[in-house]
């Protein structure tokens, strides 16, 4: 089989993917503007945009423009491809940069399966949610309906799509989601576990950290309100007053991932150290930066309670991965975290805007940590049965794969894997490079 995976960032989610079905023996190929670091056996074409976006064009317009300049980039390099006589049984595509706009165009008769990761909505997500940030009403919406554009003809064009939870499928309109199948990226729970010889040290002051003290973490990929991060830091002051021996360790960048940016120069950190720094002790508030992914496990497996936040937006990687490690999770009760996390059950749920609430549920947590041990081992079973990368995930994604290359509807991926229309070479994976979100 010849498959032919198309993502700016390659391989990013197909990470697992890729590998296996190389270990297996199909011909895989793969489309990317950045150079990352190569998978053996992946054949590698960069490609990349001939111009950029016009700075004198409707704002609404812009992000259609800059996608279609990117689909473009892509499908030249599709037909190069082509030229070269290779021609994809299924193409997996990442959309949402516009690389997927026109692959159909240039391989028609190949099965595409799109990788669909959020669906703008104006209610009932991210959009309005946090009302310290809101836009004019009727300007966002109008800005959201041409922003979904190319999500529309993307979904109109994909033979199937996959998305990683069934919230996010939600998002999408109705119309489309019979033809979409909730496959999470998968995480590697045998990598990412409990631990109780994890050691952190951190650089500047020496200081070992290990299982059973007091260390609360908060991880964003970067530090900025759509991962909440400046509930946790109105939260910190009654945190660290409530726990005068907890050690606090907050993983992320500086940079803007999603949502509104600052004035030039300045930081969310920078913003919010501005506004409860003096109310903090700063020897037991330490920013680490981005970390080595080996670090970050360890982290996770020294952490007595991790807090994670979020608007109604994309699942980050590293809530599961905390769930994994045996995390006592502290998450908002928004609905993608809801899918994931019961109250009291395997995790502790607090209403996203109330620091009161959070600072008390963090103070429970630490408080009792032999009656929380029940639902530290819940929080890792979830992730074992639902989204363990090469027991549940890999196994369905590669079985997906091989029924659209079949021109099976992969209605029941069970069905392909017990009756061996799938087949998957054992351990076909690669592993993290850098830290999940």
């Amino acid at each position: 089989m010849r498959v032919l995976f198309v993502h700016q960032n390659f391989p990013a989610q197909y990470l697992h993917l890729a590998p296996a079905l190389v270990a297996r023996g199909d011909e895989v190929t793969a489309l990317a503007i950045e150079n990352q670091k190569p998978i053996p056996g992946v054949r590698i074409l960069h490609y990349k945009p001939k111009r950029s976006s016009s700075t004198n064009i409707h704002p609404w317009v812009g992000d259609v423009e800059t996608k279609v300049i990117r689909g473009e980039a892509a499908a030249q390099a599709a037909t190069e491809l082509r030229a070269r006589g290779f021609s994809p049984d299924v193409i997996c595509a990442h959309p949402g940069w516009g690389e997927a706009l026109f692959l159909k165009d240039v391989f028609p008769q190949a099965r595409l399966l799109s990788f669909i990761e959020f669906y703008y909505k104006a209610e009932g997500a991210d959009f309005a949610f946090d009302p310290e940030f809101s836009e004019d009403e009727v300007t966002g919406r109008c800005r959201l309906r041409m922003k979904n554009a190319n999500s529309l003809l993307n979904l109109d064009a994909a033979d199937w799509c996959v998305t990683p939870t069934e919230w996010q499928r939600s998002t999408v309109p109705a119309r489309y989601r019979e033809r979409m199948t909730v496959i999470h990226d998968g995480i590697d729970t045998a990598r990412v576990r409990p631990s109780a010889t994890a050691v952190v040290r951190l650089a500047k002051s020496g200081i070992e950290l290990r299982p059973g003290d007091e260390v609360i973490t908060f991880v964003n990929r970067n530090l900025e309100p759509y991962r909440g991060f400046h509930i946790f830091m109105r939260a910190l002051p009654e945190i660290l007053r409530r726990r005068p021996n907890a050690i606090v360790l907050i993983v992320g960048g500086d940079e803007v991932s999603y949502g509104r940016r600052l004035g030039e120069g300045e930081t969310w950190r920078q913003k919010m150290m501005a506004e409860v720094g003096d109310r903090i002790d700063h020897e037991r508030v330490r920013f680490v930066g981005r970390i080595p992914y080996a670090d970050f496990v360890s982290m996770l497996q020294v952490s007595a309670a991790h807090v994670y936040l979020t608007y109604p937006f994309v699942l980050s990687w590293s809530l599961l991965e905390a769930m994994a490690a045996g995390c006592l999770v502290i998450g908002s009760a928004t609905p993608p975290v809801e899918e994931v996390i019961r109250d009291g059950e395997n995790g502790l749920l607090v209403d996203f805007f109330s620091t009161a609430d959070l600072a008390a549920a963090v103070d429970r947590a630490l408080s009792h940590p032999d009656r929380m041990a029940d639902v530290r081992a819940r929080a890792r079973q979830t992730v074992i049965d639902r989204y363990d990368l090469q027991t549940y995930c890999l196994p369905r994604h590669v079985a997906l794969v091989d029924a659209l290359a079949a021109g099976r509807t992969p209605f029941d991926l069970d069905a392909e894997i017990t009756t061996g229309a799938s087949r998957l070479t054992a351990g076909a994976t690669a592993q993290p490079a850098a830290l999940g979100d």
